[in-house]
Order: structure tokens, then C-alpha cells, then sequence
């Protein structure tokens, strides 16, 4: 085929008028294209100054979306990045093409193909690139130059009206200095992105838009390693504070007094070491946010002092007589069990409440259903440009291995495993090869790759006659056992019987079950 005809050009421009989510709108861009020009894999990619982001594919493992391309380490991506026209390479170039071992159905490099970029502009603004590849040798020499224009000048107005309907700005913002020297890096570095495409994670990033557009306070909940500065710096990104500091204060590494100072600031000679008069971290975020990390280990007399921030925004910092105003979000985040801890006169009920107006659950990756391999291979991006591989891939063994693992470390379990996989399989490889991760790299012992599997206990004797006591005794047996199967790991044991973590805590309370490090006691 040469030219575009008017049916796919309509079938675009409906899609364009349509209230379509972005991603089926990407996704009915690329069949049309590929109505239009015959072709096996092909790739929508999105320009953030100078990093590709894969926002739809075709033809391509589904993972390609967790990879993330830099335009200098991909000579075709440079060469089209660097076009105002459609670019169409030799079928013998041998440049190394940036997909080389994510072709469906296709295992390492590449053989002879056709493979064409187009650069998307928008306002005289390279906006991103449409990529197209064929098995078959020679086969965009017959395509119009007016046909390849129009599908660039629609892809790049379906790009556009995705980016402005969705506001997703991708460019970076330039932080003061001083908020570059209180913020930790991962708060700074790129990376920072939420990525997953499972049930659990796109009501998250919801529940994250919904509430980042409001002024409340945020309380992240969740399991270690599973991302909660991620959401922090996330809520932070797309609230209407975002051209003002975020602020990062980790709770659990202080003690009472220092905290108190960190918190509120101090005066020249308040305490031992206090040579100078210093800013507390809600001056430094006033008009920001503040991120209170492991908020529960903060001890009980400065939770009453952060109280009262949150009731009269007012704050006195130590060795002074004045209070001073402040204008601070705060978001704070836990692994802890709160309401136990409220319970237990760990922490204050009014605080609790003044800190969860809308809370936010982190869910565990083993919850997040094939999210594991698009994680893993952002990750995989991240190591092949630390290690100078060509292209890092994972075998089908590894990611049936990565997918059967329980992630009790949960996202930060994962990067290292990759990271520890990627330096092993350097060893004796060329960086100029196409280098796939095997299951013996991944470093997850055979034995509890499965999810733990309790017995049945017995059923209560026939002649047993109080129905009540029988079911009691046997949900206390059976939650005993779950318990000490899963290594007193009460989220584990919770998702094994199909229950909420805090309805199972209160139940077990209720019976008699008391769990901790592993000790199981008694009825």
C-alpha cells in the first residue's frame, strides 16, 4: 500500500474526539497504523528530555513497557531524534537495534529486517517517535513520503492530546538548592515513576489523583521495600504544591530531643551542640509538603507537638518563646499496625486520625499479578546502562522463577535480585552481545519459591454439641498454623486465609492467638 486512505484517517480523528483513556487511545493508533503499512512489531515512545518511554507496542513483549531508552545509548533512536522526516534504514544496517531480544516470538538478535522511525513534533516540539520493524527486507521502500507525514502529524496530535487531557508534563523541574540538600536523592533522581499495570496498582495511582489535587493530609501505608516514598514524592508531583519544597524526615532515626529539633528547629544554645540557630524542617517546607517516613516511631511527646502543627499550623521551636506559622502538607508513612499501636499506648489516637484523612495502601508485589516482570525489566534497563550491556533480557526460566517467588522484600527484593543477576551474568559475557538472564542467576532459593501450604485440622467430633465453641476452636488451630507456616508474618497469613490483615489481627486477639518472632502462644 502507498497512501493512507480516508477511512484510516477518520478512524484516527474519532479516536482523537472520543473519551477514550490513553491507553486504549495508543492502542487503536497502532492498529490503524499497522492497517495502513504492513508491518511485525511496532512502537509508540514518548521524549522526556533525553529518555524514550515505551507508551505502547505491538508485535513486542508486553514488557518492553517497563524499559526505559536513553536516546545517546541507541544509535537508530539518536538518528530519528535527530530527524525533522521519517528515517528508514538499510535492511543490512548495522546499527544496533534498541528491541534486538523483545520481538514476539523471537529469541536474540535480530536477522536482516526493514526498520523505519518516525519523530513525532508537536508545535515544532519533538514530542516522541513512532518505530516500525519487518521481518521482511526492503519493505517501506514503497511508501509514500505524504503517507508517512500524515501518520506522523496524527500519531504526534494523539501524543499531544493524550499528554494535555491526562497532564502528564514530563519535564523536569529544577528544585531549589537548598531543597536538593534536605530531600533525599531518591526524591530527586530519575526513576521516580509508578509503574504496573495490575488491578491493584491502577486503583492506587487513582486513589493517588484523587487525593493529590485535595489539600489533606496522607497517611501511606504498607509492607517494607514496597514503594512508599515512591507514592510520597508521586502525591507531592501532582498537587498544586509541586513548585514548592518536599521535604524528607526519616522518624525512626531519631530521639526524642532531636527529633523535636529536626521537626520544629532550634535556638543557638538550646542543647548540647546547638552552636547555631537552625531551621526546623516545617519552616524549610513552608508552602510545601513534609514527608514523615516511619511517622509510628516518633515518641509521644513530640506526637503532641506535631498535633498541634496539624490543628493550628503553629510551630515553637526549642529554646524559643515564640511560635511561628507554617503553611505544610504533610504526608507520613508506616509499616507499622497503628490501631494496635493506639491500642497498646504506642501512639495517639487524635494524631492517627488527623494524619489518615485519606489514607493510602501500598499493595505488596505479590499481590500486583505480572507487574513483577515489567518491574524487572525497568530495572534490567537500569543495570545494562550501569554495566554497558547492549541489551539485557530475561530468559522464560527466570521470569517463570521470578514469577512463582513470594516477594517478601517486595520491590526493593527485586531491584537487588536483578542488580545481583545482571553483575553475575557480566561475568564472561560481551557487552556487545545480547546477554539473557537465566534462572540460575536469580538468586531465590528453590525452597520457598512455592507460597507456604497449611493442613486441614482435624474436624471437631461429631458429638461435639456448642457449634460455637467448635468453630472458635478450629479457627484458632487453623490460624495458629497459617501463622507459624508463614514465619509469624501476618500479612502473608492473611492473604493465605482470603482475609483483611487488620480483621485477621482482631480476630486472632479475639480467640487468644498471640504471635510474635515467631513464637506461637498459647490459647
Amino acid at each position: 500500500m502507498t497512501d493512507i486512505n480516508a477511512n484510516l484517517l477518520l478512524e484516527v480523528a474519532l479516536d482523537l474526539a472520543n473519551s477514550l483513556n490513553n491507553s486504549d487511545r495508543f492502542e487503536r493508533l497502532l492498529s490503524t497504523i499497522r492497517k495502513a503499512i504492513k508491518c511485525d512489531a511496532v512502537a509508540l515512545l514518548g521524549l522526556n528530555e533525553n529518555v524514550l518511554t515505551p507508551l505502547a507496542v505491538q508485535g513486542l513483549a508486553r514488557r518492553t513497557l517497563g524499559r526505559r531508552f536513553v536516546v545517546n545509548e541507541h544509535p537508530r533512536l539518536a538518528q530519528i531524534c535527530a530527524s525533522e522526516n521519517p528515517v528508514r534504514f538499510p535492511s543490512d544496517c548495522d546499527l544496533p537495534d534498541p528491541f534486538d531480544g523483545l520481538l514476539l516470538d523471537r529469541e536474540g538478535d535480530l536477522p536482516v529486517h526493514s526498520c523505519m522511525g518516525l519523530p513525532l513534533y508537536s508545535d515544532n516540539h519533538l514530542v516522541g517517535l513512532l518505530t516500525l520493524d519487518s521481518m521482511a527486507s526492503d519493505a517501506y521502500g514503497q511508501i509514500s513520503d505524504r503517507t508517512l507525514e500524515l501518520i506522523a502529524a496524527l500519531s504526534a496530535a494523539t501524543l499531544k492530546t493524550a499528554l494535555e487531557l491526562k497532564e502528564l508534563s514530563l519535564s523536569a523541574e529544577h528544585a531549589e538548592q537548598l531543597v536538593k540538600e534536605l530531600t533525599q536523592e531518591a526524591f530527586l533522581r530519575d526513576g521516580g515513576e509508578l509503574i504496573g499495570e495490575s488491578r491493584v496498582m491502577k486503583a492506587l495511582r487513582s486513589d493517588i489523583e484523587l487525593v493529590a489535587g485535595s489539600d489533606y493530609n496522607v497517611l501511606i501505608l504498607g509492607e517494607t521495600g514496597v514503594g512508599k516514598e515512591l507514592v510520597a514524592r508521586t502525591v507531592h508531583r501532582l498537587s498544586s504544591r509541586r513548585e514548592k519544597p518536599l521535604v524528607y524526615l526519616n522518624c525512626a532515626s531519631l530521639t526524642e530531643t532531636l527529633a523535636e529539633a529536626e521537626l520544629f528547629g532550634h535556638a543557638k544554645g538550646a542543647f548540647t551542640g546547638a552552636d547555631r540557630e537552625r531551621p526546623g524542617k516545617f519552616l524549610l517546607a513552608n508552602g510545601g509538603t513534609i514527608f514523615l517516613d516511619e511517622v509510628g516511631e516518633l515518641p509521644l511527646a513530640v506526637q503532641s507537638k506535631l498535633l498541634r502543627v496539624l490543628q493550628s499550623g503553629e510551630i515553637q521551636p526549642v529554646g524559643k518563646d515564640t511560635v511561628q506559622h507554617v503553611d505544610v502538607r504533610i504526608v507520613a508513612a508506616t509499616n507499622r499496625e497503628l490501631l494496635k499501636e493506639i491500642e497498646d499506648g504506642g501512639f495517639r489516637a487524635d494524631l492517627y486520625h488527623r494524619l489518615s484523612v485519606y489514607p493510602l495502601e501500598v499493595p505488596p508485589l505479590s499481590q500486583r499479578e505480572n507487574d513483577v516482570l515489567l518491574l524487572a525489566d525497568y530495572f534490567l534497563e537500569k543495570s545494562r546502562r550501569k554495566l554497558g550491556f547492549r541489551q539485557l533480557r530475561l530468559s522464560a526460566e527466570a521470569s517463570r522463577k521470578l514469577k512463582r517467588y513470594g516477594w517478601p522484600g517486595n520491590v526493593r527484593e527485586l531491584e537487588h535480585i536483578i542488580s545481583r543477576a545482571a553483575l553475575k551474568a557480566r561475568k564472561g559475557s560481551s557487552p556487545s552481545e545480547i546477554v539473557s538472564l537465566t534462572a540460575a542467576h536469580i538468586e531465590i532459593p528453590d525452597d520457598i519459591m512455592a507460597q507456604p501450604e497449611f493442613e486441614k485440622p482435624a474436624q471437631p467430633p461429631l458429638e461435639v454439641v456448642n457449634l460455637r465453641s467448635a468453630t472458635e476452636d478450629y479457627q484458632r488451630d487453623l490460624i495458629k498454623h497459617t501463622l507459624t507456616n508463614c514465619d509469624g508474618n501476618w500479612s502473608r497469613a492473611a492473604k493465605l486465609l482470603s482475609m483483611d490483615r487488620g480483621n485477621l489481627v482482631r480476630l486472632a486477639k479475639r480467640l487468644g492467638v498471640y504471635i510474635k518472632k515467631e513464637v506461637v502462644g498459647g490459647k
